[in-house]
């Protein structure tokens, strides 16, 4: 049971406490896993694969590296790394089972079995040893961490010296016009996508109150700074709807 420090967060638009929040957002995931890749491809007419291939693009995968995918879902980003690297292998670790036993079932699954592990864990209480990571990757994840902190503490604790982070990630549109028409496609169209396509509207309704609670992009940059990391820069991608940080272990 998580430990009650009377402190509070956001779950979305609401504010609860700091103890809650996991098991939220674990029912979230939950909810929606048996439908999850459908669905981000129909809310972003399935830009989310251009913006993964940027990352990869970005992270330029080597053989010989291990990849660790925090909140790695259904293996979207695992899989994209291995068939570039090579010879490497994968760790995706995510807290909710119904989405790793999604991951499971795909064909990329199996024709990587022997290069890939699938781990239950926590991304502010990673179960791996000190140094044990060439390559820490969170895409669409670290908005939903209770403590954003305490979860670029533990990459940074993963990773090798030398080791790399890169979180992929919606963002803020630098143009307000542009920003106050993507909130109402956002805030109108996609709870109601999940409502006829995953039949749940709610889930869908966090996920859109979640970017908007989630830091600008200098301001998460600072983040991954005051978590140890150098060189952190960052690409936004369709003119900031999502955007890559990326950030070293020197």
């Amino acid at each position: 049971m998580a430990e009650d420090t009377g402190k509070t967060t956001h779950f979305g638009a609401r504010e609860v406490p700091e103890s809650e929040k996991a098991g939220l957002v674990h029912g979230v995931f939950t909810n929606v896993a048996s439908r999850y890749d459908v669905m981000n491809d129909v809310m972003s007419v399935g830009i989310h694969r251009l913006w993964k291939d940027a990352m990869m693009d970005w992270l330029a995968p080597r053989a010989g590296q291990r990849l660790l995918d925090v909140a790695g879902g259904t293996g979207d980003i695992a899989f994209r790394f291995l068939k570039r690297a090579g010879v490497a292998s994968a760790v995706v670790c995510d807290m909710t089972e119904s989405m790793l036993i999604e991951g499971r079932k795909r064909a990329d699954a199996e024709a990587l079995g022997d290069r890939l592990d699938w781990v239950t864990g926590d991304a502010m209480a990673l179960p791996f040893e000190d140094a044990s990571f060439d390559v820490y990757t969170i895409s669409f994840g670290i908005r939903n961490v209770t403590r954003i902190p305490d979860a670029l503490s533990e990459a940074y604790r993963v990773l090798k010296p030398g080791g790399r982070l890169m979180v992929l990630e919606f963002s803020q549109l630098p143009n307000p016009g542009l920003q106050k028409a993507y909130d109402l496609y956002s805030y109108n169209v996609i709870p109601r996508m999940g409502q006829v396509i995953a039949n749940d509207r709610d889930s869908y309704q966090y996920l859109v109150e979640s970017i908007r609670k989630f830091p600008d992009q200098d301001t998460f940059a600072a983040m991954i700074r005051d978590a140890g990391f150098d060189q952190v820069k960052y690409r936004n991608l369709s003119m900031g709807i999502a955007a890559l940080h990326s950030g070293w272990k020197l």
